[in-house]
């Protein structure tokens, strides 16, 4: 694959990752489904906004080239709690958690790989 090509599936797979958690964290903030799901489950009414809008802030910051990595690492700490959270309460269908945790992995990775020696003499 080319080196183009490569910088494209993984700024693809940034945007997607950010824009589909900017989505599911404004739906855990506003949507009522949310805080009932969050009540039933005997959690404090504090922990649904703050994670949702830490997850928010953190979504943004991985869309923003500049602050990628920063934003990538506390999105990681929100997957790992919001997982740790929902096996801690009985509930284990965290795949899309580990999947997001990966995407994200996989564009900080490249985002922080130096350029090999003699790449920009390939095609």
């Amino acid at each position: 694959m080319s080196t183009r090509r490569r910088e494209m599936t993984i700024a693809g797979l940034r945007w997607a990752v950010g824009v589909v958690v900017i989505a599911e964290s404004l739906r855990l903030a506003l949507h009522p489904a949310a805080a009932q799901h969050f009540a039933r489950a005997g959690m404090p009414l504090w922990m649904r906004p703050a994670l949702a809008w830490t997850e928010l802030v953190a979504a943004i910051l991985f869309l923003v080239p500049l602050t990628t990595v920063a934003g990538g690492y506390l999105l990681l700490v929100i997957f790992l709690l919001a997982a740790l959270l929902h096996v801690l309460h009985g509930e284990f269908a965290i795949g899309a958690l580990v999947v997001y945790g990966l995407a994200v992995l996989v564009s900080m990775a490249h985002r922080a790989a130096p350029e090999p020696e003699g790449a920009h003499d390939r095609p």
